[in-house]
């Protein structure tokens, strides 16, 4: 098998750097910049790195119309690729209003006028409804405000409060709407909060979807990653390592009523051998793209660099003690 996936698409965003200090998610950058290394390894899941097959949009790139503007790229990708698949990974703020309208929050929202500011779920979904993909997986990453580090702490005076009508939550069940080849996960539910690790480096979604892209959920032998092996590995491993790492509760949900599906190569479709995973090489795997780029500490594809010590709002956080 190949160790290129020339029928692959990916578009990772991670809002980060936001217009409004107390917005910004630097945690979420990172995130994605570690989920595009991993992807684009030749050696590992055999992305193709470059413009026509991933775009990652961070910072203040991540604004309403550069997002729709990547689904409606990634909607000509697969028209023009009749095989295509189709990786979506948003990780950032999310809120509901009184009415029962979500909203995902980009680069350019103004907390007194979310309604007008910020991307409807909605639009994005049907946005995403026009790519004709058979396979498509899309990822939502977006938590109550529960979430901040500071919490862990019994600080909240510093919480910025949403305007009134709103509340700061998960994406919920079936907004994002499925429709044919489509698969919808989400980091947590409800009120839940999605959590980074002690280290401040990673949240602890990414970090165990990184170890599925690896094998984890794998047999010896299997030469792709599908996503029943994220399904069946995040429920595991993502509500554990919540309660042992944070004490909190964290339940991601998947939305799979589809044909199973390949995601990526497993070890850049060589397979796993038949000692089957090997865990200690994939945290290596893992630690060695965290410090490559906390070294390099330079743009990836599009990314403008996080600057700034505090996430003081939201999905998943950091502050200056963690990092």
């Amino acid at each position: 098998m190949s160790n290129i996936l020339s029928h692959n698409y990916a578009l990772l965003i991670g809002v980060g750097e936001c217009e409004e200090p107390k917005l910004s998610l630097p945690t979420t950058v990172k995130d994605i910049e570690a989920v595009k290394t991993l992807l684009t390894n030749e050696k590992l899941c055999g992305y193709i790195d470059n413009n026509q097959h991933l775009r990652l949009l961070s910072n203040a790139i991540a604004t309403s119309a550069n997002i729709l503007d990547g689904l409606n790229w990634l909607k000509q990708q697969t028209e023009n690729d009749p095989e295509a698949t189709i990786f979506i990974y948003y990780s950032g703020h999310g809120c509901l209003d009184a009415s029962g309208d979500y909203y995902l929050i980009p680069h350019e929202t103004d907390r007194a006028d979310i309604t007008d500011t910020a991307l409807p779920a909605t639009q994005f979904n049907a946005a995403l409804q026009q790519i004709p993909a058979k396979q498509l997986l899309v990822i939502i990453d977006s938590c109550h405000a529960q979430g901040m580090a500071s919490s862990k702490e019994g600080d909240t005076k510093n919480r910025p409060p949403l305007p009134k009508g709103f509340t700061q939550t998960a994406l919920p069940k079936n907004i994002i709407q499925q429709g044919t080849g489509k698969v919808v996960f989400t980091s947590s539910t409800g009120n839940q909060s999605s959590w980074i690790r002690p280290d401040g480096k990673m949240s602890v979604y990414t970090y165990h979807l990184l170890e599925a892209l690896q094998g984890a959920a794998n047999q010896p032998g299997d030469k792709v990653v599908r996503v029943s092996h994220l399904m069946n590995y995040l429920s595991k491993t993502v509500p554990e390592s919540a309660q042992d790492l944070c004490k909190a509760e964290q339940t991601p949900f998947f939305d799979f009523a589809t044909e199973d599906f390949a995601v990526a190569l497993l070890c850049g479709g060589k397979g796993l051998a038949t000692a089957g995973w090997d865990k200690q090489e994939a945290e290596e795997t893992i630690r060695g793209i965290v410090n490559n780029l906390a070294v390099n500490n330079s743009d990836v594809g599009t990314i403008i660099t996080v600057t700034g010590d505090n996430t003081t709002f939201g999905n998943i956080s950091s502050n200056k003690s963690k990092e």
